[in-house]
């Protein structure tokens, strides 16, 4: 039977709909590295929110993990390189806490244009001191946003709803996204520094935006700015952010992640006009039940069918796509397979042709089960997670063509791969061969150009 393991609190929701599709489940929260080491090898699956850890000893030692599923958006607590190179597929759950992420950056902003948390303190200790406390309006202000994606877009719109004018810098942002959100786009963030009166970052932790906002680039922003991080720990430089609140240059700043979780101390504990929380950007009763939810859901969808929602490190793959793609998934690995044997002196590059009604179809995850079964042939256990990072490691160049027309079947694969030069200068040179379906079986129809038809062999 299949099983799931459990690891961080979850919305039992989750429990139920893994019970309903047939999939065991333990609930195991709290387990140290070791513990998680010893318990891994028997489950299929693993469903994180962001305690627990696998990291690379972790997945190393989860000899049957197909998936880790991450009830939430942040995946810094997944080693998505050593799951990848094991072929495991993380996913995670991007929209079920958006709403609550965006709303509680907006709180943040008002508390600490409004200085809400010192006053409250002061309030409730019996002091009155309302001068003390002066705040600053949000309306007709620019709101700068770092990142304007899933959760970034909705800070956006409830900014305009507060007339606010919103500048976003994201180079993933199309003009014609920014004219729907009605957002003016930054092409650089020095743009956005100079001219924002508040900042608010919405971009993953990566090591291009690991400290985007760093010392530097704070000194460029406009006197008494307001920042905010509702998104991850290491976008900005705190002790910076610390040195720009003590001198006035920074307003206030309010955050919600730390570059280390949880934040015991911090830099920024005790600084004047700063506002913190402990990392409660998806803590609503609502985000947390809809993202047990989708996790349970999309997991049970990739271990029952093999549709793929919301991968980090795999293509994914509707339900409804999942029938239709299979079987040339299946053909294409097979071919992949064959031509890794007769490219027996290795491959410098890789041309995948698609001709026909397949050429219409989701590809990536048949090109990818075209690349796992290349490079089963020579290194042994590889799969459609991991054989395009292992590809593209090896330095090997990928290209695909497609054409709608197939003069001969409905459908028909290709691959074609360019063996390097030896000593003997007849063995390098292309290797080709196609397939296609019949019936629904795959059928090699093709050998180096020459056209014949035959079964694979058991063994391919």
């Amino acid at each position: 039977m299949t099983k799931v393991l459990i690891g961080d609190t979850l919305s039992p929701a989750a429990v139920e709909i893994f019970t309903a599709r047939g999939i065991e489940t333990d609930i195991k929260t709290g387990l140290s590295k070791d513990e998680l080491i010893a318990e891994i090898p028997a489950y299929d699956g693993l469903v994180v929110r962001s305690a627990c850890k696998p990291d690379a000893d972790v997945i190393a030692a989860a000899t049957n993990l197909k998936v880790i599923g991450r009830a939430g958006i942040g995946v810094d607590n997944i080693d998505i390189k050593a799951a990848t190179a094991k072929g495991v597929v993380v996913m995670n759950t991007p929209f079920g806490n958006a709403v609550t992420t965006a709303e509680h950056a907006i709180a943040m902003m008002f508390a600490a244009a409004r200085q809400i948390p010192a006053a409250n303190t002061g309030t409730q200790a019996g002091d009155w001191p309302k001068k003390a406390y002066m705040g600053t309006e949000v309306s007709y202000k620019t709101l700068g946003l770092i990142g304007c994606g899933n959760i970034g877009a909705r800070v956006a719109e409830r900014a305009k709803g507060l007339c606010m004018k919103v500048l976003a810098y994201d180079p993933f942002l199309t003009e014609e996204r920014a004219l729907e959100l009605g957002v003016e786009k930054a092409e650089e963030i020095d743009t956005l520094l100079k001219r924002a009166d508040f900042i608010t970052l919405h971009t993953p932790l990566t090591e291009q935006t690991r400290n985007i906002l760093s010392k530097e680039a704070l000194a460029k922003t406009k006197p008494g700015v307001i920042i905010v991080n509702c998104a991850r720990g290491g976008l900005v430089d705190e002790a910076a952010v610390r040195e720009g609140l003590e001198s006035g240059h920074i307003g206030a700043a309010a955050f919600d992640v730390f570059s280390s979780e949880p934040a015991k101390e911090n830099v920024l504990f005790g600084a004047p006009n700063f506002v913190a929380t402990p990392h409660l950007g998806a803590a609503t009763t609502e985000a947390q039940e809809n993202v047990a939810l989708q996790v349970a859901e999309q997991m049970s969808d990739y271990l029952l069918t093999g549709a793929v929602t919301n991968a980090l490190n795999m293509p994914s793959i509707t339900a409804d796509e999942a029938p239709r793609v299979r079987p040339f998934a299946v053909l294409a690995e097979k071919l992949g397979l064959f031509a890794g044997q007769i490219s027996d002196f290795g491959f410098e590059e890789v041309v995948i042709e698609y001709e026909g009604e397949v050429s219409e179809l989701n590809r990536k995850p048949v090109t990818a089960a075209a690349l796992a079964g290349l490079l089963r042939a020579s290194r042994g256990d590889v799969n459609m997670v991991s054989a395009p990072a292992i590809l593209t490691d090896m330095g090997v160049k990928l290209s695909e063509t497609k054409t709608e027309d197939s003069p001969v079947y409905d459908s028909l694969i290709r691959i074609k791969v360019k063996v390097k030069k030896t000593e003997n200068e007849a063995e390098a040179g292309w290797r080709s061969l196609a397939g296609t379906l019949i019936a629904g079986q795959p059928r090699i129809v093709e050998v180096k150009g020459m056209a014949l038809e035959g079964d694979f062999a058991p063994t391919v």
